[in-house]
């Protein structure tokens, strides 16, 4: 296949390219123009400014599948009103910008994979959720709701658009998880408020496939991106902690994450419960490797890919 994929130099986007390399497909990068190393077949574009390279995006012809995995990250810094409309805008600019160019294509695209996050669900206790589950509600819902939204155009002219609303992507190399080890290494790690609040998570492995698995049977609409066996909070670090074969007697207080983080960032990333299952992908016979976080967080703790 010939697959384009923006947001190539994060954690999933560079297991994603690599998956795709090695399996054989045909492969475009989504760069910024100032992006010197290339590595094969481009298209610059700076969604800030709402620019494409007209020659690369008329080079690029057409795609079998898109993956659109761009945009600022949510958890890197406290949330203040600024990085709040950045969080939002790097996601709906650049999606209405892709959206728009490979409408104009002539050969289009046969399907869009769109990152989302299981952030649209919002918090909602032990209530069990699936891809037919209303929205919820806060900052990262809305987001989430935009993001999605922003294919519509796609979506009118009969075109594929998945949503890939993904969980916790466990990795030692990147994202929540290596955030957290050295704490955990040093026996200082310990569980979220009172640690019943509901994590879905994923090891990157089983997101690649996932990720692999949408755009080679055309899945569309909302897929979530988890395992198939949610983990609460206080359960994810007694895990973690005997993996690790440390301690983890600690409980890092709501006051505590909420004067670190900020109230809202505290309460949507870090106390939210979400209790999400792969309703879509187990539908369509999808295999997982690791269905849950025992077996999950020993991959990516033992892995090196």
């Amino acid at each position: 296949m010939r697959v384009g994929v923006t947001g190539a130099s994060g954690l999933i986007g560079r297991s994603l390219v690599g998956a795709l390399r090695e399996r054989g497909d045909t492969i475009v990068t989504f760069v910024r123009p100032t992006t010197t190393s290339h590595g094969g077949d481009v298209v610059r574009w700076d969604p800030e400014r709402a620019l494409f390279d007209d020659a690369d995006i008329k080079r690029a012809s057409g795609f079998d599948a898109v993956v659109h995995l761009a945009g600022a990250g949510i958890g890197d810094r406290r949330w203040s009103p600024a990085r709040k409309r950045e969080i939002l805008a790097s996601r709906v600019q650049s999606t209405s910008l892709l959206v728009n160019a490979l409408g104009e294509l002539a050969n289009g695209v046969e399907i869009l994979a769109s990152a989302s996050a299981v952030g649209w669900y919002g918090s909602r206790g032990d209530e069990g959720l699936d891809e037919e589950s209303p929205r919820g509600e806060g900052f990262l819902s809305d987001v989430c709701v935009a993001w999605e939204n922003a294919t519509s155009p796609l979506e009118e002219r009969g075109m594929g658009v998945a949503h890939l609303r993904s969980g916790i992507v466990l990795s030692s190399r990147g994202g929540a998880l290596k955030k957290q080890l050295t704490l955990f290494r040093s026996g200082l790690g310990g569980s979220y408020g009172a640690g019943g609040q509901w994590m879905s998570v994923i090891s990157l492995y089983d997101e690649v496939r996932a990720l692999l698995w949408t755009i080679d049977h055309r899945l569309t609409g909302p897929v979530n991106l988890v395992a198939p066996q949610p983990i609460t909070n206080r359960a994810f670090t007694r895990v973690l902690a005997r993996t690790l074969r440390r301690p983890a007697l600690l409980t890092v207080p709501k006051w505590t994450l909420k004067a670190a983080l900020g109230a809202e960032m505290a309460d949507e990333l870090i106390l939210a419960s979400q209790r999400v299952t792969p309703k879509s992908l187990l539908s369509s016979n999808f295999k997982f490797e690791h269905e849950d976080a025992n077996v999950a967080l020993k991959w990516a703790l033992n892995s090196k890919s």
